[in-house]
């Protein structure tokens, strides 16, 4: 009878478990099937309309507060920032080209808990030797708002390649 009992219970918390965690799963494939990586090989802008898209630098800054877009840094000190940052935030790198005194990366980061994947871009010139220009851009690929995240993770890739 105790055994019974327990594998109903166990059953009733599965069950019960399932139903909490289906709404996610349904999440994830749908967002599986309708955002596919699409890389961008030349900086992108923002509509001037668009809610769930992020830019500062290249003259088409776009929902952010002014920031330096110069780094006191050469560009190869600036492109390990750039790494550390992907690799920190476990972002899929799409494009990844550097020549000319320039570096130009597209990347994939991913939002926590459900997991929507937003498209970043980093463009980076040598201004001399021991200065770097950058531009930003980060925008999501589902939906018509980003609820701030874009901003808010460009505030965050700007102060980790200006520390």
């Amino acid at each position: 009878m105790s055994s019974e009992r327990s594998l109903l219970t166990r059953s009733n918390v599965i069950l019960v478990v399932g139903a909490l965690i289906s709404p996610w799963l349904l999440c994830q494939v749908w967002i599986l099937t309708s955002a596919g990586d699409e890389p961008f090989d030349e900086m992108p802008t923002c509509e001037s309309t668009s809610m769930n898209c992020a830019h500062l630098g290249g003259n088409a800054d776009f929902r952010m507060e002014e920031l330096s877009l110069t780094v006191n840094a050469s560009i190869e000190e600036v492109q390990l920032d750039l790494e550390a940052y992907i690799a920190s935030n476990k972002g899929d790198v799409l494009v990844a080209e550097s020549g000319d005194g320039a570096h130009y990366v597209h990347f994939v980061e991913r939002t926590s808990f459900w997991r929507f994947p937003d498209d970043v871009v980093v463009g980076l010139t040598a201004l001399d030797e021991v200065t770097t220009q950058i531009e930003l851009h980060s925008q999501s690929r589902l939906g018509q708002g980003d609820l701030g995240v874009n901003p808010d993770r460009l505030e965050g890739l700007h102060a980790a390649l200006v520390a």
